[in-house]
């Protein structure tokens, strides 16, 4: 999508602090971290939100999470925990229509989130 910023970060048309790329996923840090580790894993492909996948996605979707175990671990959070969100519209809290998973670690994490 021509207006999406995470297409145009994937895309490489915009920058962004990246942790790791492949041919199906990036990810970067957040510009307004909630967290001492906070990376946005996201599809090349634009997919607006969870309720937006096909049954074709299925790899991918397990592939964003393997990235961000990856991630976890290469970033020095996966021993003392981490946590993997994916807002899904407005009143979740998805800000940008492009699918996207939260990687939030290193400072104690409350329960409930929200």
């Amino acid at each position: 999508m021509a207006d999406c910023l995470f297409c145009k970060i994937a895309h490489a048309e915009l920058k962004a602090n990246q942790a790791y790329r492949d041919e199906r996923v990036v990810a970067f840090h957040d510009i307004n971290p909630q967290a001492p580790v906070h990376v946005l894993i996201v599809p090349v492909r634009h997919i607006e939100n969870l309720l937006a996948l096909q049954e074709t996605d299925k790899e991918l979707l397990g592939h964003l999470h393997l990235v961000a175990a990856r991630l976890a671990r290469e970033l020095g959070v996966a021993e003392g925990g981490f946590r993997v969100v994916i807002n899904t519209n407005r009143d979740a809290g998805q800000s940008v229509p492009h699918l996207h998973l939260h990687l939030l670690a290193g400072r104690p994490l409350g329960w409930p989130p929200g």
